[in-house]
């Protein structure tokens, strides 16, 4: 076996001995042989564990369809998230894990365009490729903070669902470009997956509480505070089915109270003849069943607005700060609002709600601002024009002859 610098043994399958320096023990490339061209246009770079696969995996289905006209290799750099994704998806999948193994993929490739649905840290690790344009996504529109991060300011474009998001981010960050956004609704809303839920003669209430977020500013869930509340005043509405839909990461939360909270909704629906617990799946398989959406601040609330419109919705306010719930998040103004004063009344509210739902006009309105004029189908299009536009961009800069200094 070939010995590398300072002695270390090289790794001969990894074909280059700088990977060794900086993760000597590390887990070998996958999906690609290291030093060889990865075929792809459009590179969709994920660096997180399976923890967050969920931020990828709704993309999956558009990014198939990209594949069709440019094609697509998902880039990743944990070996448990590429097991699973080769699983999930015919898109061509690798695991570069050590920096360098990333930084020769690239030299080695020509890519074109890179994608990244999330905010996390490592995306810079692939930002330091010059020859591609970098193009932010997100992984749904919503009104937390956390959509909104200065990070988004080393990418070329960021595209953006609609009107709010552009708001959004013209009152978080300083000295931003706003040529950068690109308006192309949410493509994920154009696809409609098998229904889950079995019809019913009863009307559907579905609670779909998001997670407590990564760190307290970016904590909106309901579930420690009026999640098994919400549930048992939802079961008193007459002739009613609850559905519990929460967020793939609240069953695993590590909060004490979100645990407890989540174990108990589940027990008494569990109890309950007809009520569901929806765990896993697609929450937009769940909608279609749903006669009134309670939620939190967080994208399926946005996503029942767009595919639902006709339907109530309430949110609940964990902090009961109307007036800065109504700023941050301008859905809320055409919703009930469950906080620690109104929740005493919520079987009342629900009841009246499902007779007479006095918000509707004001959605159409609202889900205007978060998502324009946008038919079902045109985001998709719009999307992949967007792409389009990027991969020539790119190969237009690229065509340019760099200027020549003077020796």
């Amino acid at each position: 076996m070939p010995v590398g610098l300072f002695g270390i043994r090289k790794k001969k399958e990894t074909g280059d001995v700088r990977r060794l320096l900086d993760t000597p023990k590390g887990p070998l490339p996958a999906g690609y042989e290291p030093g060889t061209p990865v075929p792809g246009t459009v590179a969709v770079y994920f660096a997180d564990d399976p923890r967050k696969l969920y931020q990828l995996k709704q993309w999956l289905p558009v990014l198939e369809r990209l594949d069709r006209e440019h094609p697509v290799t998902i880039i990743t750099r944990n070996r448990k998230t590429y097991a699973e994704l080769v699983e999930s998806t015919h898109l061509h999948t690798v695991c570069a894990p050590a920096f360098p193994d990333l930084v020769q993929l690239y030299e080695s490739s020509d890519f074109k365009v890179a994608v990244y649905v999330n905010n996390s840290v490592h995306n810079f690790h692939s930002l330091m490729q010059r020859q591609m344009l970098h193009v932010h996504v997100n992984h749904g529109e919503s009104d937390k903070i956390c959509m909104v991060s200065n990070q988004v300011k080393a990418y070329d474009r960021v595209f953006i669902a609609g009107e709010a998001a552009r708001r959004r981010h013209r009152a978080a960050l300083m000295e931003f470009d706003e040529a950068k956004l690109v308006p192309v609704g949410r493509p994920q809303l154009d696809l409609r997956p098998a229904p889950v839920l079995a019809p019913s003669t009863q009307r559907t209430v579905l609670y779909a509480p998001t997670w407590e977020g990564e760190n307290a500013s970016n904590n909106y869930t309901s579930v420690d505070v009026f999640g098994l509340a919400i549930v048992e005043k939802a079961l008193a509405v007459p002739n009613v089915r609850v559905v519990y839909k929460p967020h793939p990461r609240v069953a695993v939360s590590p909060l004490p109270a979100i645990a407890s909270a989540h174990r108990e909704i589940v027990r008494r629906l569990s109890r309950g003849e007809g009520h569901v617990v929806q765990e896993q799946g697609d929450i937009l398989a769940v909608f279609p069943a749903c006669d009134l959406m309670i939620t939190d601040v967080s994208s399926v609330g946005l996503d029942f607005l767009y595919l639902r419109p006709h339907q109530p919705m309430f949110i609940a306010d964990r902090y009961a700060d109307r007036e800065r719930l109504h700023t941050d998040a301008p859905i809320s103004r055409c919703a009930d609002v469950i906080d620690t004063v109104t929740i005493e009344t919520l079987t009342e509210t629900l009841t009246a709600r499902l007779d007479h739902d006095e918000y509707l006009q004001a959605r159409a309105a609202v889900r205007e601002l978060y998502f324009g004029d946008l038919a079902p189908g045109e985001s998709t299009a719009r999307f992949l024009a967007a792409i389009n536009d990027a991969v020539r961009s790119r190969d237009a800069h690229l065509s340019v002859s760099p200027v020549e200094v003077p020796a």
